[in-house]
């Protein structure tokens, strides 16, 4: 018996030393698609395949095995004069869905239109699903409230949320579509970050049926200030980023983290580590210490959930999603490239 337990305690302080000592040191960028004719701010990763939309109204995809061959999803609108602005795009196992930023708000699932919205105020900056039945996305005010749609069908209608369910938000209030980070999912919880005059966390339980919001210490008070991106590695740990990006060197209270699910947030690195960045993610595998943040100024890793960061490259890109704990693909101003992340 006790040469069993000696043989286990052996075992664990080798997994453990072995974690200990993978540290992420530098990145190796791969270009995959360089084009000065888009602009990619929506990127997703399902079952080692890529997708992205672009701002010239692209749904693109590739495998992760060959990504020389580059494949598009077609799709149709009445008039052909509207080049769908994409930000925001989800995948789910069967379904690849894509919405369109301003008036008209166009959303299609696999290239058929089934949602359309009109309004002179209209912007949607995210959108993700609970399940392949069930989804969510979310856009600025429109006329007395912010707006969030649901999909219970997997994605063949949706249904916008009445105002009063959104009562607590201001006006002044509102989401960024920078990277198509605003909305983070694990299980049933959603959490939304806004940004703006007020940048705070709205939280459902329920996937969207009730919600609740709550103050966070970011950097806050201008339209362009706030929180630009959040990500949940479990239930209770999640971790937001964004700043100013009219004044993006600036370091002070644009990172922060929370360890109770979203209702209390505190600033980690404040006036160190990186300034302005657009999306965080959470590498996989890390017991939630290790973060990659990414923005037009750069990429940065943290293996301290965020308390101190090492700068990796100067090389900007808008979004990035992981495919495993050590490779990623990230997207930008007029490129698509996969990351390798090294020791």
């Amino acid at each position: 018996m006790i040469r069993k337990s000696f043989f286990y305690l052996i075992i664990l302080l080798v997994f453990n030393s072995c974690y200990k000592d993978i540290v992420i040191l530098s990145v190796e960028i791969e270009p995959v698609l360089i084009s000065s004719e888009i602009n990619i701010r929506a990127l997703e990763i399902k079952k080692n395949r890529v997708y992205t939309a672009t701002s010239n109204g692209s749904i693109l995809y590739f495998d992760t095995d060959k990504s020389d061959v580059i494949s598009e999803i077609s799709y149709s609108v009445e008039n052909d004069s509207i080049i769908p602005n994409f930000r925001s795009l989800a995948v789910t196992t069967n379904d690849v869905f894509a919405i369109s930023i301003s008036n008209p708000a166009l959303l299609f699932k696999n290239g058929k239109l089934v949602y359309k919205e009109e309004h002179p105020k209209v912007f949607y900056d995210s959108i993700e699903f609970w399940n392949d039945n069930e989804g969510i996305a979310i856009g600025d005010f429109t006329d007395d409230c912010i707006s969030i749609i649901i999909t219970r069908d997997a994605g063949d209608s949706w249904k916008k949320l009445d105002c009063s369910v959104f009562s607590d938000i201001k006006a002044s209030e509102g989401f960024f579509a920078a990277s198509d980070t605003n909305i983070a999912i694990v299980g049933d919880h959603t959490w939304v970050a806004t940004g703006g005059k007020a940048s705070r966390v709205m939280y459902s339980g329920d996937k969207g049926e009730t919600w609740t919001v709550y103050d966070t210490p970011i950097i806050q008070g201008k339209e362009t200030t706030g929180m630009y991106s959040v990500d949940f590695y479990d239930e209770k740990n999640g971790f937001a980023i964004g700043g100013d990006y009219t004044k993006p060197n600036d370091t002070l209270n644009n990172k922060i983290r929370t360890a109770d699910g979203g209702k209390t947030w505190h600033v980690v690195a404040n006036g160190n580590g990186p300034g302005y960045r657009s999306c965080v993610q959470y590498v996989p595998n890390s017991e939630g210490t290790e973060l990659v943040a990414i923005g037009f100024k750069g990429i940065d890793y943290s293996n301290d959930s965020g308390d101190s960061w090492k700068h990796l490259s100067d090389e900007g890109f808008y979004t990035i999603r992981f495919l495993n704990d050590s490779v990623a693909y990230a997207a930008g101003n007029g490129r698509i490239s996969k990351l390798t992340f090294g020791e």
